[in-house]
């Protein structure tokens, strides 16, 4: 039986060490933040004042990548985790931005009702809810917070665990990783928790979640091993 190593809680101190391993971890990290930022400005090209969803906000990635092109964008941040908000703060901090950030600390249902968002992000997050209508009622309270015609930019780790095709991606990616200095314990943490701590589904399945959603024109713009992005509108 496989020796099943507890995956990192994201209230854990070592989830400081995040930002720096992330983009070791992930072939073209900063590529997704930068193609989803360029997605969402050419679709708000027009709109005066952006109101932007973040979902997972934690970690800081998409305020700081968004904020430093965007002084106008008001930007309301959601994650369950207090010390990855901390990291997000903190960010915003040294990167001296300038935007209306809003901080929730919490899940989508902690949002006080308001006005409707411009887009939303749920970038690295799906994965990490266990099952389908949990993934789904996420992705159905994303569309309720977003004007008619608004985008969300989606990515997540998609397959089916145990294929063939699933296995093969998972080899390359160890050897990725521990090419770019990746201890070989966290890779097998993070390979024990597929399945288990993450829970990820087909492409075919991350259409299907969208279009019941409510989304449409789902079209895929990011790919880097298991890694997907999608984008979608309400």
């Amino acid at each position: 039986m496989t020796n099943i190593k507890k995956a990192m809680s994201w209230d854990d101190p070592d989830v400081y060490r995040y930002e720096e391993t992330i983009a070791l971890k992930i072939p073209g990290y900063l590529h997704l933040y930068d193609m989803t930022d360029r997605l969402i400005a050419a679709h708000l090209e027009n709109v005066a004042s952006v109101e932007l969803l973040v979902i997972g906000a934690g970690g800081g990635q998409e305020l700081v990548t968004f904020g430093k092109r965007h002084e106008a964008w008001k930007m309301t941040g959601i994650d369950p985790s207090s010390r990855m908000l901390e990291i997000a703060k903190l960010r915003v901090e040294q990167a001296a931005l300038k935007q209306q950030i809003t901080y929730v600390q919490g899940t989508i249902e902690q949002l006080e009702a308001g006005p409707l968002f411009d887009a939303a992000t749920c970038l690295l997050v799906l994965h990490f809810v266990k099952g389908l209508a949990q993934k789904q009622d996420l992705l159905h309270r994303i569309a309720e917070r977003l004007k008619p015609g608004s985008p969300i930019c989606l990515a997540a780790i998609n397959g089916e665990p145990g294929s063939a095709a699933f296995e093969i991606q998972m080899k390359a990616w160890k050897s990725h990783m521990l090419d770019k200095g990746i201890s070989l314990e966290d890779w097998e943490r993070f390979a024990a928790s597929v399945g288990y701590e993450t829970e990820p589904v087909s492409s075919s399945v991350i259409n299907e979640l969208l279009l019941e959603a409510g989304f449409k024109q789902a079209t895929r713009y990011f790919g880097s091993y298991l890694i997907e992005g999608w984008m979608a509108f309400r």
